[in-house]
């Protein structure tokens, strides 16, 4: 098109001024109607925003990553409910339902955590990932929400993006091997060693995951002592 070979043509400075005038003309997410504000302030308030606040926002894209580049076209009938649940994801095919859970990758003061860092026992080639929920609480009974329970989800998908700025990269494992706390068998430990490349306990791909969790083997991820 003429329209674009113009456009081309423009120096950077005057791009800038297209740009500016089509952004006054043109929304690029309903949300910003619904806030009444320009999606340039969204970012530059989330830029400006506290580390923790940017955690749970980047929790959130990786959950929308999840989606898009694992679960889109893949075949899954998403069954996942509104609401607050043990899981992110409730996936289904002619086989029966799968609950998935995704976390981010384990970072500390923005540098991604490695295993060892934690426990001096676990190999230097391992990260870590953070599995607990984000909210803090307590049942009728005064017994802590936040730990997860074994059985609360069947696959934990955790994004690499910390280790690799890609938000396409996910290692999965099975729910009922990871490590669990010392006190109480019942509960997923908070923190759990993930490996970034395929081995016998973690996977790059989706399916071996489910495989994986449908072939019923009991083990645990890291079975040496912590």
């Amino acid at each position: 098109m003429e329209l674009l070979r113009r456009l081309e043509s423009l120096d950077e400075k005057e791009r800038q001024e297209v740009f500016k005038h089509l952004r006054m003309k043109i929304r690029i997410h309903v949300l910003e109607d619904k806030w009444n504000v320009p999606a340039e302030i969204i970012l530059e308030a989330i830029a400006r925003s506290q580390d923790i606040t940017q955690r749970g926002i980047r929790g959130v894209i990786a959950e929308l990553c999840f989606l898009l580049y694992v679960l889109d076209g893949d075949g899954w009938e998403d069954k996942s409910p509104g609401g607050d649940f043990p899981y992110d994801f409730l996936i289904k095919d002619s086989t029966g339902p799968i609950t998935i859970q995704v976390k981010l990758q384990r970072q500390v003061k923005g540098t991604p955590l490695i295993a060892r860092q934690w426990r001096k026992s676990l190999p230097e080639s391992l990260f870590i990932v953070e599995t607990q929920k984000t909210r803090s609480g307590k049942n009728a009974e005064g017994v802590d929400t936040r730990p997860y329970r074994f059985g609360e989800f069947d696959i934990l998908a955790v994004s690499l993006h910390p280790s690799t700025n890609d938000w396409k990269k996910f290692m999965f494992t099975v729910g009922r091997w990871l490590i669990p706390r010392k006190k109480d068998p019942d509960l997923i430990n908070v923190l759990q060693p993930v490996s970034s490349d395929p081995n016998d306990d973690w996977t790059d791909d989706f399916a071996t995951a489910i495989e994986w969790f449908r072939g019923g083997e009991l083990k645990t991820i890291y079975p040496g002592k912590l």
